[in-house]
């Protein structure tokens, strides 16, 4: 495409809630940590590689008897507080700034398990009653390169 020889009404995406189809035989429920996988389908999060945190499920979407973009899944990037892992894998203070791996869904860690897991988010903070994270596709996929 050549450049512009007059002015432009360049569209801009508004809001903050997303869009993205839902991988094969997957179910990810209202609230779930969602991850793209290398297809740029969203899953659950869980413990696999190749994959990468892009938001909060805002809906539950149950793809699991379809194929992939079979159904779409509306979620929101931001900051949201998840279970922190146990043992070696718990998050502390210290880490706030890192890259945090999920385990599951609900679950993130400080580690990649042994290259096991894939980034989910970077730790804003750690509380009580979890690890709250930021999730922000490219701001983790540079964060974890």
């Amino acid at each position: 495409m050549a450049a512009l020889t007059a002015d432009r009404n360049t569209p801009r995406f508004e809001g903050d809630i997303r869009q993205g189809d839902v991988a094969a035989s997957t179910l990810i429920y209202a609230g779930a940590l969602v991850m793209r996988d290398a297809s740029g389908n969203l899953v659950e999060g869980q413990t696999a590689t190749g994959l990468i945190g892009v938001g909060r499920a805002e809906e539950r979407v149950d793809n699991s008897a379809g194929s992939a973009g079979d159904l779409t899944c509306d979620y929101r990037p931001g900051i949201y507080r998840f279970a922190n892992s146990a043992a070696a894998d718990e998050i502390t203070k210290a880490e706030i700034g890192d890259v945090c791996y999920a385990v599951d869904d609900q679950t993130v860690a400080k580690t990649d398990g042994t290259s096991t897991r894939s980034p989910a988010g970077l730790i804003e903070g750690v509380d009580a009653n979890g690890v709250w994270v930021r999730l922000d596709e490219a701001l983790t996929a540079a964060a974890a390169a």
